[in-house]
């Protein structure tokens, strides 16, 4: 790793992100953040610039819902950076209700899956040209809770689910990150890239901006000391600085310990892997096509 590494890291502007950016700026690293709010994204780079005096922080707009935002943004960003030493795939969310993107993609699915599939594939030259270049990308233990997990059909599905039904849904998308890892990890092996993926455990920051309660339950856990945002933002550190992870890939890492977590059934299995990895290429390359160019 450069004394000065160059690290792209999505979002950044709040959470987990922003604590992370803050310290990899204190490392001494070149950010370049994505943001979808031009105010918020400003107001990050203040604080990372107060942190870290002289940071040089770029900052990338994108609404990851939209596929063509992300592919515009990470086109923008191949061409800003010549060398991008750590990929940090942070940005997602849990909705607490259906809603489908533009494009026509349950929301969940595209913002915490989808845009990090397709910012990944426009950032392999550039990671390349590191020469060790990390990838990091942000999963969760709640990846257990994901029901049946039904391919290509669960990359689609618009129904409709309740507050409650909600973890389950949230939970697939993140099983859906572990799988991307670990195919990714394979396929880039030889490459000097490495990919991992995390557990940041339980935070306050995560609680979801949807709940009418968050604000004052997050006030009222972080007086207990209850879910410390700071312990997951540090394992990302970790995975995007440490020099112990140089060269380990395909693993999924939890914040207990930095132990290596064996994923939720069908998390490590292979042939999954490889499918869900093939059917969201054929899905992506139809929905870039557009239905005026069909196969």
């Amino acid at each position: 790793m450069p004394a000065r590494p160059t690290i792209v890291i999505t979002g950044a502007t709040s959470g987990l992100g922003r604590l992370a950016a803050i310290e990899l700026a204190q490392q001494g690293a070149r950010l370049g953040l994505t943001a979808r709010n031009a105010e918020r994204a400003e107001s990050t780079r203040a604080a990372i610039r107060a942190a870290a005096p002289g940071t040089e922080v770029d900052v990338f707009l994108a609404d990851f819902t939209r596929t063509a935002d992300v592919r515009r943004a990470g086109a923008e960003i191949a061409e800003r950076y010549d060398r991008i030493d750590v990929l940090i795939n942070n940005a997602g969310l849990h909705a607490f209700e259906q809603r489908i993107t533009s494009d026509g993609f349950p929301e969940m699915v595209a913002v915490n899956y989808l845009a990090p599939w397709i910012l990944t594939q426009a950032l392999l030259r550039p990671l390349g040209a590191a020469g060790r270049a990390r990838i990091v990308n942000v999963a969760s233990e709640a990846s257990r809770r994901h029901g049946t997990l039904t391919l290509p059909n669960d990359l689609t599905d618009t129904s409709r689910f309740s507050a409650r039904g909600s973890s389950e849904r949230y939970g697939k998308s993140k099983l859906l990150d572990i799988l991307f890892t670990l195919e990714l990890a394979r396929r880039i092996e030889g490459t000097g890239i490495t990919a991992n993926c995390l557990d940041p455990g339980f935070n306050v920051t995560g609680l979801g901006r949807e709940l009418r309660f968050a604000a004052p339950l997050e006030k009222l856990l972080t007086r207990l000391r209850i879910g410390d945002p700071a312990r997951g933002s540090g394992l990302i550190v970790r995975l995007a600085t440490d020099p112990y992870f140089e060269g380990q890939s395909g693993g999924y890492y939890t914040v207990k310990n930095t132990a290596r977590l064996v994923p939720a059934h069908p998390g490590g299995d292979a042939d999954t892997q490889r499918g869900l990895w093939e059917q969201t290429e054929e899905l992506l390359d139809r929905e870039e096509r557009g239905p005026s160019h069909p196969a």
